[in-house]
């Protein structure tokens, strides 16, 4: 099944961009980033932003734009049956080149996962911003569960927060 990503979640003064690899199906059928119920992303983002789950979708949106963060995924297009990054075949990236030319003062780029950070070292580390860095940070996905949620937070806050 090919399926596609979302719109970036950014505005042009986004300092940090948060990407994964490419929304899971509670994600698609909601329409929202991060939407299965048992991922930590939007416990994080609550934790280090105040853009926590008890927000309304579209407030915890504007939370982000306002602390200059934005959202994105690495891939526009792949297929995948399921939600598991190990199923993703057919890699279409989207288009770095311009986003980070729309989005200049890119500073930080956290990579939400080993598959995000793979396919972004693939398809997109060539266009990383002058000055920028990216770190692969542990996934916020409940199939990754090594890590416990304070100890995913904890390296999510030392990647993100100055």
């Amino acid at each position: 099944m090919i399926i596609q990503s979302f719109a970036p979640i950014a505005a042009p003064d986004a300092e940090t961009l948060i990407l994964g690899s490419m929304p899971g199906i509670a994600s698609l059928e909601a329409n929202q980033y991060y939407a299965h119920p048992r991922n930590a992303f939007w416990r994080i983002m609550g934790q280090l932003f105040g853009a926590g789950i008890e927000t309304p979708y579209a407030e915890r949106q504007e939370i982000l734009l306002a602390r200059r963060v934005a959202v994105w995924d690495v891939l526009q297009f792949c297929q995948r049956y399921g939600s598991l990054d190990s199923n993703i075949k057919d890699e279409v990236p989207n288009d770095f080149a311009r986003f980070f030319a729309a989005h200049p003062h890119i500073r930080r780029i956290g990579l939400n996962g080993g598959k995000a950070a793979k396919s972004f070292d693939k398809h997109a580390s060539l266009y990383l911003p002058r000055g920028a860095a990216s770190v692969a940070l542990p996934s916020t996905s409940p199939a990754h569960a090594s890590k416990t949620f304070e100890q995913k937070c904890a390296e999510w806050r030392a990647a993100l927060i100055d």
